[in-house]
């Protein structure tokens, strides 16, 4: 890296949360976001314990809770500079955030709002691939498609005659609903994300056929596939695939005693019922699949058998009803790694009951109970749950194509096709074993770029 330019992390070090990344120029420098630590990693200090008086803009790459969870503190420490995303991202953060305050800093609707019109002020919404001066330095940034949720973006940054990528979260190609991300045109430093750097995932015509496997179970034997879904991003994707199975198998076709007609699906969550909303406004950023159901007059994020569970009397309800009834159904509710939300009413009702199923979509972090269900769930083993101790009788599956995040050979992909190869590829965001495989395999194939894992 060339003298005065400098890249620093201030989250996503030593797992995958806490995404928190800093451009240095000389005097001045930018956040690459600025997220909240989940699972083990949840107990770290919230606090803005870094220099920011230097910092001119935040870059969000995309707004799930571990690349922009600690906006609000860092707001709070004083950070005055414009907060630049792409123009989905501006519409989705806010419901991001004010969710994110009421569960973990304060229900006081007064102080909610000040932050939310704070931020308001600062966002500073961009199209992909324009370029933008941040004022006060000698950077310049670029927002690229990263495939990885409606508005999700790469940075690319210019500085002089350097370029540094930050990659955020990538996404899979084919993925439901996304354009699929491109590899830079250029690139001399590319920070590059880890999370599956050590596996691949499944096809999307296999893990669509693995979810209508798991979703035949529940129609067999009338139980209740529970799906922990992080509220965007997954919970979009599998409606999406929910309605295209249902448009598929239900139809005068059917296999006989498969009632796919009858097949009710629940999204038990208010956040995941908003953001589906949301994406549907946001249909211009559709891929061309989706928006060629949309012309077919089929609707992939509201169907018939959708049903929305907003208060949370109805959510009891609907546990109730679930645990008693032997009618098929398939719940998606929050939390993803079931480390609170709904889903854990759900689990403490349905787990004990080998009729029911518990899918997960999504990655699971070190130290929550959805880690602990996947690991100890065949076994029949027990996870802790609100202090209780449940046994798991339920079929457990993983379908790990619904991640949202590139597979090892996706990242490589990404990598090996910047044309010259970067000079320097520095591994984020994924643990131990995952870096240190991504990283074997990158250098093995550009022998000539330095790979390296920062703190490692």
């Amino acid at each position: 890296m060339s003298k005065g330019l400098e890249v620093l992390h201030h989250g996503a070090v030593n797992g995958v949360t806490g995404s928190c990344h800093e451009l240095r120029a000389g005097d001045a420098g930018i956040f690459i976001d600025c997220g909240l630590f989940q699972g083990l990693e949840g107990k770290r200090e919230l606090a803005i314990d870094f220099d920011i008086a230097h910092i001119k803009a935040l870059v969000v790459t995309h707004v799930h809770i571990d690349h922009v969870g600690r906006l609000p503190y860092l707001l709070g420490a004083g950070f005055e500079g414009p907060i630049y995303c792409s123009q989905p991202s501006a519409l989705l953060l806010p419901a991001m955030l004010e969710d994110a305050l009421k569960i973990g800093f304060t229900r006081y609707e007064k102080l909610i709002n000040r932050v939310l019109k704070l931020l308001a002020s600062r966002l500073r919404p961009l199209p992909y691939g324009q370029w933008q001066q941040v004022e006060g330095s000698d950077i310049s940034i670029r927002l690229q498609r990263a495939g990885h949720i409606l508005g999700s973006a790469y940075v690319e940054c210019d500085v002089h005659d350097q370029r540094v990528v930050f990659s955020g979260d990538l996404g899979a190609p084919h993925s439901p609903l996304l354009v699929p991300p491109a590899s830079p045109e250029r690139c001399n430093v590319l920070v590059l994300e880890s999370t599956y750097g050590d596996k691949n995932h499944e096809s999307r015509e296999h893990r669509r056929m693995r979810l209508k496997a798991a979703v035949e179970h529940a129609l067999e034997d009338g139980g209740t596939l529970l799906i922990p879904a992080f509220s965007l991003g997954r919970t979009q994707d599998l409606l999406y695939e929910l309605e295209s199975l249902i448009a598929e198998f239900g139809g005068e076709q059917a296999a006989p005693g498969l009632p796919w007609r009858e097949l009710e699906v629940v999204v038990d969550s208010p956040l995941a019922a908003n953001f589906t909303q949301l994406y549907r406004q946001l249909k211009p950023f559709w891929n061309d699949e989706a928006r060629e159901r949309l012309s077919e007059g089929r609707h992939p994020l509201s169907f018939e058998q959708l049903t929305v569970v907003n208060s949370h009397q109805d959510h009891l309800n609907a546990v109730g009803y679930l645990a008693r009834s032997r009618k098929p159904c398939v719940v998606l509710a929050g939390s993803g790694m079931c480390a609170g939300g709904r889903v854990v009413n759900y689990l403490k009702a349905l787990l004990n009951d080998p009729r029911n199923d518990v899918l997960f979509v999504g990655y699971q972090a070190e130290g929550t109970p959805g880690r602990d269900i996947l690991e100890y769930g065949p076994k029949e083993g027990w996870v802790e749950l609100d202090g209780e101790r449940l046994t798991i009788r339920a079929r457990v599956h993983q379908v790990s194509g619904y991640s949202a995040h590139a597979g090892q050979e996706d990242l490589i992909n990404f990598a090996t096709g910047i044309n010259p190869p970067p000079r320097q590829i520095r591994l984020i965001h994924g643990e131990a074993h995952a870096k240190a495989a991504l990283q074997a395999r990158l250098k093995e194939l550009l022998p000539e770029t330095k790979v390296v894992i920062p703190g490692g």
